[in-house]
């Protein structure tokens, strides 16, 4: 096993230091995610800021899509995950490629039949006129676009970064040593979801899913035709996986190689020059 190899070779043995990596990355992600959601308040973009009910409401989804499908494939629901587990030997080559194509095809449809549902309200609001961009635009409904102030860096590093963190959440939640019951890991992927939405939304929308982003945008260009694939239709493809990769081995150089073995033992950091030491029933 890759990671059991490398656990060896790179855990942490002084518990300590494993406390000082802990709280370091614990207050990073506190301060990424934390000042992100101030700067969405701050920075001049009414839409993005009344952006909740599309947080929680992707969030929810994430809930739903995880649960539905972890018992028969993991509940990846997303490329760049399959593509982070793969890397770390969790799956095959062969499982991520028809993972991607399942995600591509499952992404794809699902807007299919939104577009189905809305269409009346669509023909309402942009007058039957299919269009990219401006007052009227609707194809934002279905894939990503980035802000006016975005450039092609910028965007690439925004979903580098975005995806990262989610991955990382995303092992952390389902790393066997944490010991989360199975029943609540879709719930905190979800809620984590609602998170990066919260911190990461201004500038492109948070795609973060290369077969959420790229199918929709092959589905809309049925209807609204070659606008849809701008200069920045790779940015959400390219960036997503790679953050993914990035962000589940930080995750395990960081904290989850240095988890104790027994995933029910707890630590805390006790005053002074003192060791940590296990808690105990009575702690």
């Amino acid at each position: 096993m890759v990671l059991d190899k490398l656990r060896a070779k790179f855990h942490i043995r002084r518990e300590l230091l494993r406390a000082v990596l802990a709280e370091f990355t614990g207050t990073f992600l506190l301060c990424l995610i934390g000042l992100s959601v101030v700067a969405q308040k701050v920075l001049p973009r009414p839409e993005v800021n009344e952006f909740i009910g599309v947080n929680v409401g992707f969030g929810i989804a994430i809930v739903f899509g995880v649960a539905v499908s972890a018992k028969l494939s993991g509940g990846h629901i997303n490329p760049a995950v399959s593509l982070a587990f793969l890397t770390v030997g969790q799956i095959t080559v062969v499982q991520f490629i028809a993972y991607f194509f399942a995600q591509f095809f499952g992404a794809f449809f699902g807007a299919a039949v939104v577009y189905a549902v809305y269409n009346d309200a669509i023909n309402v609001f942009d007058g039957g006129v299919r269009t990219v961009g401006g007052l009227k635009d609707t194809a934002g409904i279905f894939a990503s676009y980035p802000g006016p102030h975005l450039g092609l860096l910028n965007g690439f590093v925004d979903q580098f970064v975005a995806t990262a963190v989610f991955v990382f959440l995303i092992a952390h939640i389902v790393d066997k040593r944490n010991s989360y019951p199975t029943w609540l890991q879709p719930i905190l992927v979800g809620t984590g979801f609602v998170a990066i939405g919260a911190a990461f939304g201004y500038n492109c929308g948070y795609p973060v899913n290369p077969a959420r982003d790229l199918a929709p945008r092959l589905f809309t260009a049925i209807f609204y035709g070659g606008a849809v694939f701008t200069k920045w239709f790779w940015v959400p493809v390219v960036g997503p996986f790679v953050g993914a990769v990035v962000g589940i081995w930080l995750y395990y150089f960081l904290i989850g190689f240095h988890t104790p073995q027994d995933a029910e033992e707890k630590y805390v950091v006790l005053t002074g020059n003192q060791e940590l030491k296990p808690l105990t029933a009575k702690d």
